[in-house]
């Protein structure tokens, strides 16, 4: 199937992008890591972060970054800086392949004889810099200028793909990424989708306790298949409850409406009105769908229903 071919980006997304896009911005910006780059627009600062970040825990890279910064807090101290002693911070710290130091110095020298000290705005300039590749430069261009594109990282993948039944190529999660983005909000936008994936849509989801705000739209949460690119199997899933719930929602997709005792037995095999896996426990998982937006549960009657 050639380019010209395939699904446009939006018959992947549901038919109102922008409560997609109102509801992970409103999640993001009421709670969030407060990781200390967040809290700056500038882009020597937000370099440093995102250069570190590469091989590095970001619950590790908070001292060496605010380390590295107290020694070099520009980039005109990081260029006048001898490289042994930029190597050697990096290996003292632990940060990963020494080159990435001797980049970000040759990089710190470029901005100060190649710009006049003032970092260039937009990802094909940044990408200039040594060192800065696509990726990094997107994130500059993105959290000190919000001039970015969307952010396309495995953890965004990983929520696309689940989120959105987007397939696993990459042209695919570009166009997707892309039409999701808020145009001109790339700096909210990029911390947010990638908090996402960091905090509630991790290798093992954390839906429910993380509050996702895609729980509503999300294809994974629906059928409970929660496998993606870097998630190829789920060896916990066989008669978890996200199976139960899949399983849930694909039945009441085939019927107008169902009684408990109607509905319980194609769920699980073992299914006894008054037994551990029963009334009751159907109830819950209902009532928990219900809560979710997935299905219409009536407690009183008994009875269930695909929300519309």
């Amino acid at each position: 199937m050639s380019e010209a071919d395939d699904p446009a980006a939006e018959d992947y997304l549901p038919v109102d992008p922008d409560a997609v896009r109102d509801a992970l911005v409103s999640w993001y910006e009421a709670d969030h890591r407060d990781f200390p780059w967040r809290r700056t627009d500038d882009p020597y600062e937000i370099l440093v972060s995102e250069v570190m970040s590469q091989q590095t825990q970001l619950s590790r890279v908070v001292a060496a970054w605010e380390a590295f910064l107290e020694r070099w807090p520009t980039t005109a101290d990081l260029a006048a800086a001898d490289r042994a002693d930029v190597v050697g911070f990096w290996s003292d710290h632990s940060l990963g392949y020494n080159n990435r130091a001797k980049y970000l110095h040759e990089a710190a020298g470029q901005v100060e004889d190649d710009y006049g000290g003032e970092f260039p705005e937009s990802p094909e300039e940044l990408s200039e810099l040594m060192g800065v590749g696509p990726y990094t430069a997107n994130a500059v261009a993105s959290f000190a200028f919000n001039t970015g594109n969307a952010v396309v990282d495995t953890n965004v993948k990983r929520v696309l793909y689940r989120a959105f039944d987007v397939p696993d190529d990459d042209p695919s999660f570009e166009r997707v990424a892309s039409e999701l983005m808020p145009e001109g909000e790339s700096r909210v936008w990029n911390n947010a989708v990638m908090e996402l994936g960091g905090v509630a849509c991790g290798k093992t989801p954390s839906c429910d306790d993380a509050g996702c705000p895609w729980r509503e739209w999300c294809h994974a949460y629906g059928t409970g298949d929660f496998t993606a690119p870097d998630v190829p199997t789920q060896p916990d899933f066989e008669g978890s409850r996200r199976q139960m719930r899949g399983r849930v929602v694909n039945v009441l997709g085939q019927s107008d409406e169902l009684a408990l005792d109607e509905l319980g037995p194609k769920i699980r095999v073992d299914y006894a009105p008054d037994g551990e896996y029963g009334r009751e426990w159907l109830a819950g998982l209902l009532s928990d769908l219900d809560d979710d937006g997935l299905v219409t549960f009536d407690e009183s009657a008994g009875v269930a229903r695909l929300r519309e």
